[in-house]
């Protein structure tokens, strides 16, 4: 593998979201900090607890996942759309990099960036509400993966659009409504059970109940089925990726 090239990328990346840290970074953690005030204080105020849990703590978990998964897919989405938009992504492809290095140097990049700001919050966390985390080590590897796994997506989020307003499309549209309909500020098994069932066909669900598990080391969904969700969408999302740039599907349009 060429180290180099996967370097080149993640470095180019990385200062790009440090040219612009204050949009990069400190936005999304201000905007989930008015969560945790509108959602913790004035909600939680009227709700007890929930499973046992008060709800400023419950939501935590909710609210890191929110900020992750839709960072994660714009992070990454953006990165390789703007090769596309300004015509570089033909150097990119004619250099001596495999697509495989390629998406990794980008991926990893989104991944870092949405890592840094998911810590960022969960130590925020700390300023609103008492929590702390049972199993740390899976607390870590449930964000890595979902990271990853999602950087993935919005790298094919990026190739696929032509536009921004596509660009935009899916983490407005369809990203950011399955995590609130995942579980983020309330329990599934609060839901009726028409509902329930339902909501266990929102992929979402596994990754905030799992992730939920790390905290308080109980979840609404067997923590296997919750990593087996993660690696399937991955493999899918890898799989995606390689048959993209084998066809060359809007890479050469």
């Amino acid at each position: 593998m060429n180290l180099n090239a996967v370097r080149a990328i993640y470095i180019f990346e990385m200062t790009r979201t440090f040219r612009t840290l204050l949009q990069s970074v400190v936005s999304p953690v201000l905007s989930t900090s008015l969560y945790f005030v509108v959602f913790g204080a004035a909600i939680g105020s009227r709700i007890d607890t929930v499973e046992g849990i008060s709800y400023g703590a419950f939501i935590v978990p909710g609210l890191i996942m929110l900020s992750v998964l839709v960072q994660s897919v714009s992070n990454a989405s953006f990165g390789i759309y703007m090769p596309k938009f300004i015509g570089t992504i033909y150097e990119l492809l004619s250099a001596p990099a495999s697509f495989i290095e390629i998406t990794a140097g980008y991926v990893l990049a989104a991944a870092t960036k949405s890592l840094i700001i998911g810590v960022i919050i969960l130590f925020t966390s700390f300023l609103f509400v008492d929590i702390s985390v049972q199993h740390p080590f899976w607390m870590l590897a449930f964000l890595v993966m979902t990271c990853l796994s999602f950087s993935l997506f919005g790298f094919i989020i990026g190739i696929w659009a032509k536009n921004f307003e596509q660009l935009q499309l899916v983490p407005l549209l369809i990203v950011t409504p399955l995590v609130f309909l995942g579980g983020s500020f309330y329990s599934i098994s609060m839901l009726p059970a028409g509902w329930q069932t339902v909501a266990m066909f929102n992929p979402v669900v596994y990754l905030v109940s799992g992730f939920r598990w790390s905290f308080f080391g109980s979840a609404e969904v067997a923590l296997g089925w919750s990593l087996l969700a993660i690696a399937a969408f991955t493999l899918a999302c890898v799989a995606v990726i390689g048959w993209i740039f084998h066809t060359g599907y809007r890479l050469r349009k």
